[in-house]
């Protein structure tokens, strides 16, 4: 579908959408005309003092009376809010807090430090300086070396001797 294609369709269904909300605003104007035609007739303010008074206490009745109605919707609406609160707690209850899985996370021990003992102490330790260096020793042995055993055994003992003496 090409762009310009596309932009005519949606600039059609944005004309249409205008025109659905134009006929509801008026469809809701028409309703309420009617509900008010209906319910609050206009009133005779032709008479005396007396008759525009007692339509006065008429009035302010029925302002009671909506105002006790509305007053009664709140607290109901009030009320099924906190039940709904109260539902959607027990539901986290009932399901159970699912922790997410944790990650492996290469830390040095420089910044482990930090972690552990905040970030206002600077603590800088270099672990592999104080490692001893070890040096293998490497023993070359000739051939005749390996088959006399009598004095591989006398070594043995030698380092036995050691080990005993200290």
């Amino acid at each position: 579908m090409t762009s310009s294609r596309r932009h005519h369709l949606k600039s059609l269904m944005l004309q249409i959408a205008a025109n659905w909300l134009e006929k509801e605003a008026a469809e809701i104007a028409a309703a309420k005309e009617a509900y008010m035609a209906e319910n609050c007739p206009t009133p005779d303010l032709n008479g005396d003092q007396a008759a525009l008074m007692e339509i006065c206490r008429k009035l302010y009745q029925s302002l009671d009376k909506i105002d006790e109605d509305r007053y009664d919707a709140e607290a109901k609406v009030a009320k099924t809010d906190k039940e709904i609160e109260e539902l959607k707690l027990k539901v986290v209850e009932l399901a159970g807090v699912k922790k997410p899985a944790l990650k492996k996370v290469r830390m040095s021990a420089d910044a482990m430090l930090q972690a552990l003992l905040g970030g206002k102490h600077k603590v800088t330790m270099d672990l592999r300086s104080n490692l001893k260096q070890v040096k293998k020793e490497v023993k070359e042995e000739g051939a005749e070396a390996v088959g006399d055993w009598r004095k591989n055994i006398e070594d043995k003992a030698d380092r036995k001797k050691m080990f005993e003496t200290s």
